[in-house]
């Protein structure tokens, strides 16, 4: 990892503010709406990740926003645009 992305990461293990808690949701939303697969050792769905979401899970939903963001195999403007929104919102925070 580089070092904003370490940054990133380091940001992300105390939120609790409801913006960047909205911005996982959205996105995690959006990767079900999508049937987006990415390479992920849980066997947990984006769906059920959503309905559950806490801050702890923040940092995981972070790798898949710079994943979906980085990724040349996803074309997606919307889900791009979602992952790029979240990635802003813990920066922000």
């Amino acid at each position: 990892m580089d070092k904003k992305t370490n940054d990133l990461m380091e940001k992300c293990k105390n939120i609790e503010e409801g913006t960047v808690m909205d911005s996982c949701k959205v996105m995690l939303e959006v990767m079900a709406k999508k049937d987006v697969k990415l390479e992920d050792k849980s066997d947990e769905t984006y769906l059920h990740m959503a309905e559950n979401l806490s801050p702890k899970d923040v940092p995981k939903v972070l790798e898949l926003a710079l994943k979906v963001r980085e990724s040349g195999e996803i074309k997606d403007t919307e889900l791009k645009n979602t992952a790029s929104k979240l990635i802003r919102a813990i920066e922000m925070s």
